[in-house]
């Protein structure tokens, strides 16, 4: 192993202090993960179908013995577990400490280092006469889903000899064979562990003789050790009580660094795979191993119907896993390395590169999954084990920006299943989707006004950034219904105004009853999409209709709900339920009481009312109010909405900030004109809404206040008190925290139109240094390289580069300053275009 490739790039790290809570997920989109902790540790075993924070199957981990080569003194024998110290918190309990292999030495001194999907642990031992450094990943490749969707963590520990004589090193993982269980439910049965001998390497496949194929449990497990040639084995642990299996265990490896084969009697052996190499004095060489899995029987979201996993559908176990994923490892990981270091290098604040990457890893927990057939699937985040809120909510995977910037065919996935499954005859969109999909035309459930009409927003902004025509065609009959769904006697717009005044459910999961900015901006963001996609397919009646009323309400919001400050809503009781169309209400969580109802928002300052406005900006729908309101707005949100410390906050929910933590809070009521029940979230903090304010903020050229807010929301996962990969809202990995890479196009001025082809940046000034900016469409990805002219006469030259995917350009437009134009040319991976743009 050379020092080349142990220097993965490095954007944040964790000392021991504040390595406590990290857990950084590896696995690939909709598989599932295993967590490298902040010691060292794999935790959070969430590969079979279902969240489980805090499982961490019996006697899996990984240890280190050294011994000078040619034998030496019993004692010149060093054994190690490959963790950090334990951190002091978690030393109590009724039984001892209840941290699993609590009772193996381990190193007296560690750091995680992390640059997502990259995590990396530095153990430094005075007493082990060698340094090590963990290593660990997933391949995570933009647009890509296929190669970012694998099964498997690869697991590297780089071994430096640093005694003055040769070293015999061996390296052994143990993992118990769980299959038939996930952490909650199901009874492992009969379970096998069998040695498998390949060139690539040597390991042992986990599986069960007596679990049933069709459980959601049933599955298999492989543990492999690449690329070495003194490797030994066990499929159990001797049968021992009294802790006699691990004792017999750790006296067999420390022995000889070598495993013999035991008798087991459990239906959950251990397998366990050791590696031994001679190191000179200062050599390093690099222990791999893979782990791999396979666990076909996904359920629906109520657990009742098989709907499967895609990943599941290529392999035959967790064998063929490893064998399909050795081969293209090293590919893998270059175009990994590549993504990530484009990141890291971009002249962007550190925390917006942080959050950026820090929460993709939702998409690869179990949050997300695909289905047998490939789509796409989300609940809103997980429980310590179990989803929580089913159905790829419609509003609240508006607000995340990860998957359409860098997955566009998952984003694809997302608007054909609601618009081509899920809306009805009638228009009506419920905003949690059923599976099987079949039971979504059949028994549709409540709309969701903000989550509808956020929908339509991003059809145009997936048509738009692909250049799709067909799927813009296919899909434009239902969306169309899905707007005039507003319309209908009883609606949301039942008097075709531009205005909502009709019961509007939303994502604070109570329907407000009247204007109000954040989902009526919302509707105003989806008029102009409508407007656009209506115009393009020459719709010109339609495209009037949606311009005039986009007009009209964009116009009324600004006279009646801006009070100079910011926008309020304006309650307007319905009186009865006979006022209300059906399927406008979510019964038992709302308002009780309609004539003086309670749980709005009222005169309330809320984060996130100009959500709507900032993916028109994002998207290139322009202005939908008054931009020196919407100004006004970002500035009174910072203003009144952050708290510098929740040391004498109230609140009658959730904390997501505590102590002397700063954020902003849902909604301030800063005239003392608070309702006497606002709606239930007010108080709280919530990371997904800061991110949606920073980057409106940013999008207005308030840059340095958008870039402070995001600062503020990462300082609290710092390790110590939360998990740098975990940004809770309700639940483990919210999709809403994936809004924060929105913050990435907004400072770089991204924009594509694929339609045009058109792609589009910031202008950086011709007189400051230049920059280099990530940047992707979903569909292809890439740098950008801005310098000012280095010969006579006006202009920025421009370095256009194209990693990966197919960009279709024939313009490069710097905002403010002019364009170029490329002719008609296709970008495909490894070529650029280097082209001067001139001040208009």
């Amino acid at each position: 192993m050379t020092a080349e490739t142990l220097d993965w790039p490095v954007l944040n790290r964790y000392d021991v202090a504040h390595s406590l809570r990290v857990a950084l997920p590896l696995g690939g989109i909709g598989t599932g993960t295993v967590s490298l902790g902040g010691r060292g540790d794999l935790r959070d075993w969430e590969v079979v179908n279902r969240p489980a924070k805090g499982f961490a199957p019996k006697w899996s981990f990984f240890a280190v013995r050294t011994a000078p080569a040619g034998g030496g003194a019993p004692d010149a024998v060093v054994a190690r577990a490959l963790e950090g110290p334990i951190d002091l918190v978690l030393y109590e309990g009724g039984h001892g400490s209840g941290v699993p292999n609590h009772g193996l030495p381990r190193f007296r001194r560690s750091e995680f280092l992390a640059a997502y999907p990259f995590g990396q642990v530095v153990l430094e031992d005075p007493d082990v006469p060698a340094d090590v450094r963990v290593q660990a990943f997933n391949p995570l490749v933009p647009t890509d889903a296929e190669a970012s969707g694998l099964p498997v963590a690869v697991l590297r520990y780089a071994v430096t000899n640093t005694a003055a004589h040769a070293l015999e090193v061996s390296v052994a993982g143990s993992v118990s064979n769980f299959v038939g269980t996930d952490g909650t439910e199901g009874v492992a049965k009969d379970n096998r562990n069998t040695v498998r001998r390949e060139d690539f390497g040597t390991g042992v496949l986990l599986t069960s003789d007596g679990v049933p194929r069709e459980a959601e449990q049933w599955g298999s497990l492989a543990l492999v050790a690449l690329g070495e040639d003194d490797v030994t084995t066990r499929t159990a642990w001797a049968d021992h009580s009294w802790g006699g299996e691990l004792l017999d265990f750790w006296d067999d490896f420390t022995a000889d660094g070598r495993l013999e084969e035991r008798a087991g009697g459990t239906d959950t052996p251990t397998a366990s795979v050791a590696a031994t190499r001679t190191l000179a004095p200062g050599e390093t060489h690099t222990f791999t191993f893979l782990l791999g899995w396979h666990f076909p029987n996904r359920r629906n979201w109520d657990r009742t119907e098989t709907v499967g996993n895609h990943y599941a559908t290529k392999y035959a176990d967790a064998w063929q896993v490893v064998t399909d994923t050795v081969s293209a490892l090293p590919e893998l990981e270059r175009r990994t390395r590549t993504f990530v270091e484009d990141v890291v290098d971009s002249d962007l604040p550190a925390a917006v590169r942080e959050a950026a990457l820090a929460n993709l890893s939702t998409l690869r927990t179990q949050t997300c999954f695909r289905t047998a057939d490939g789509r796409f699937f989300g609940w809103e985040g997980c429980s310590d084990d179990v989803g929580c809120c089913a159905g790829s909510c419609t509003h609240v995977w508006n607000y995340e920006q990860a998957t359409p910037f860098l997955f566009g065919a998952l984003a694809t996935s997302l608007r054909e299943v609601e618009l081509a499954y899920a809306t009805g005859a009638d228009g009506r969109m419920p905003f949690r989707i059923p599976l099987p999909l079949d039971r979504a035309g059949t028994d549709p459930g409540p709309a969701a006004a903000d989550g509808q009409m956020g929908c339509l927003v991003k059809l145009y902004r997936e048509w738009r950034m692909s250049g799709d025509d067909e799927l813009l065609r296919a899909l434009w009959p239902a969306a169309k219904r899905a707007l005039t769904f507003a319309w209908i006697p009883g609606g949301w717009d039942a008097d075709r105004d531009g205005v909502m005044e009709g019961s509007q459910h939303n994502t604070m999961d109570v329907e407000y009853f009247g204007p109000n900015p954040e989902v009526g901006v919302w509707y105003l963001a989806a008029l102009r999409a409508c407007e656009e996609l209506a115009t393009y397919l020459d719709d010109k009646d339609f495209a009037a209709t949606c311009a005039d009323l986009f007009a009209r309400g964009s116009a009324w919001l600004d006279e009646n709900l801006f009070n100079g400050e910011y926008y309020r809503h304006e309650i307007r009781p319905p009186g009865s339920e006979d006022a209300i169309a059906p399927g406008l209400r979510l019964k038992g969580i709302g308002a009780r009481d309609l004539v003086n109802p309670e749980l709005q928002i009222g005169d309330g300052c809320l984060a996130d009312q100009l959500v709507g406005q900032k993916l028109a900006h994002l998207y290139g729908l322009g202005d939908l109010l008054d931009p020196a309101h919407v100004r006004t707005t970002f500035a009174s949100i910072l203003r009144h909405n952050r708290r510098d410390t929740m040391a004498g906050h109230f609140n009658p929910m959730r904390s997501y900030t505590l102590g002397d933590e700063a954020g902003l809070v849902v909604a301030a009521y800063p005239h003392g004109n608070r309702p006497e029940r606002p709606f239930p979230y007010f108080d709280e903090v919530w990371s997904g809404l800061e991110y949606t304010a920073a980057v409106g903020m940013i999008c207005v050229g308030m840059v340095d206040e958008g870039v402070g807010v995001i600062e503020t929301t990462r300082s609290r996962y710092d390790g110590r008190r939360r998990n740098p990969f975990d940004e809770a809202e309700c639940g483990h990995h919210y999709v809403r925290a994936m809004a924060s890479w929105g913050a990435v196009p907004a400072l770089t001025g991204f924009g594509y139109d694929g339609v045009r082809r058109v792609l589009t940046f910031a202008a950086v000034d011709e007189a400051a240094d230049g920059v280099r900016w990530f940047w992707s469409n979903g569909w292809a990805w890439g740098v950008v390289e801005q310098a000012r002219a280095a010969d006579a006469g006006s202009g920025v030259d421009v370095r256009l580069n194209v990693r990966e995917g197919s960009l279709r350009v024939r313009e490069l437009a710097l905002t403010g300053l002019g364009s170029a134009d490329l002719g008609e040319r296709t970008l495909g991976p490894g070529e650029q275009v280097t082209v001067r743009v001139r001040t208009a």
